[in-house]
Formats: C-alpha cells, sequence, structure tokens
C-alpha cells in the first residue's frame, strides 16, 4: 500500500482502479471497467510421416483475439456509442484505435493496450429497476484487428 508521500516502486504490483481511455480524437473517456484484453494462440498438432514418435507435436498456429468489453455510466444527452453504433451498415464502419492506460498515482500513463481499428459489435443499455439505487451503466463491446501492449 502506498501512503502519502511515499512513491511506488517497481517491487509492488500496479492497482488497477486508476486508468484512462481514448477513442479515436475523443481522450479520457470515462469508464467504469474493462475487460476481455487477451490474446491467444490456437495451437496445430502435427505429426511428421518419418517420426519416430507416436503422438503429435503442438506447433502455434492463427493468433485469436477476443472482443474487448467496458462499462461506463449513463449520462444526460450522452449517446454517442449509440451513434457510432448506428453507422454499421453493409460493412462501413468508421474504425478506430482504441487506447487504454493504466496509470500510476500521478495520472502517468504505465503500461498501454491499443486496439487496431475497433468498432463497436455490441452495445447494451441499463437494466432499468425501480426498487434499484444503483447509477445507470452502458456496456460497449469492441472487435478489433490486433491488441499491442507497450510500457511507458
Amino acid at each position: 500500500m502506498i501512503m502519502a508521500g511515499e512513491t511506488q516502486d517497481s517491487n509492488w504490483p500496479l492497482p488497477k482502479f486508476y486508468f484512462k481511455i481514448d477513442l479515436g480524437s475523443v481522450k479520457d473517456v470515462l469508464f467504469q471497467e474493462v475487460s476481455g484484453l487477451e490474446a491467444e494462440a490456437q495451437p496445430i498438432e502435427y505429426r511428421g510421416v518419418n517420426s519416430p514418435v507416436f503422438s503429435t507435436i503442438k506447433m502455434p498456429g492463427i493468433a485469436k483475439i477476443g472482443n474487448v468489453t467496458m462499462k461506463k455510466g449513463i449520462f444526460k444527452s450522452d449517446n454517442a456509442f449509440w451513434e457510432w453504433y448506428g453507422e454499421i451498415k453493409m460493412n462501413t464502419i468508421a474504425r478506430q484505435n482504441v487506447v487504454i492506460k493504466l496509470c500510476d498515482e500521478g495520472g502517468n500513463p504505465t503500461i498501454v493496450w491499443t486496439l487496431a481499428n475497433a468498432w463497436p459489435t455490441k452495445i447494451s443499455s441499463t437494466d432499468i429497476n425501480a426498487d434499484a439505487g444503483e447509477v445507470a451503466v452502458e456496456t460497449i463491446e469492441f472487435s478489433h484487428e490486433g491488441l499491442t501492449i507497450s510500457n511507458q
């Protein structure tokens, strides 16, 4: 735990609650949660004809990247995501790079994930419940063409 007046060193894991997101030219969009920052290589099983071993070997195949899901509070007259989603027509959509920055206590980026050519593939509005005392939250899911990570 970092106390007042102390600085974080490399011996402690980074906290995950301070992050900023850029959606194309729109900087520092506020989100509550981000999930799905993952990639995997699909294995290919192969056995050579002249292999003396009676089993296959596994080699890395095509990379598979999942969709990234983000949640944020709903604000009055804020329909930007619905408008972006509404642009999907016959394979035409405004693709944007989405940059997710995990920040240190000073607000400086430490780890940056970049989603190349992202576009909204799914958007969900909040559930509505008269008994709940919660904030209205919408969910947006992005498809993208590549995930890169860099350390600042």
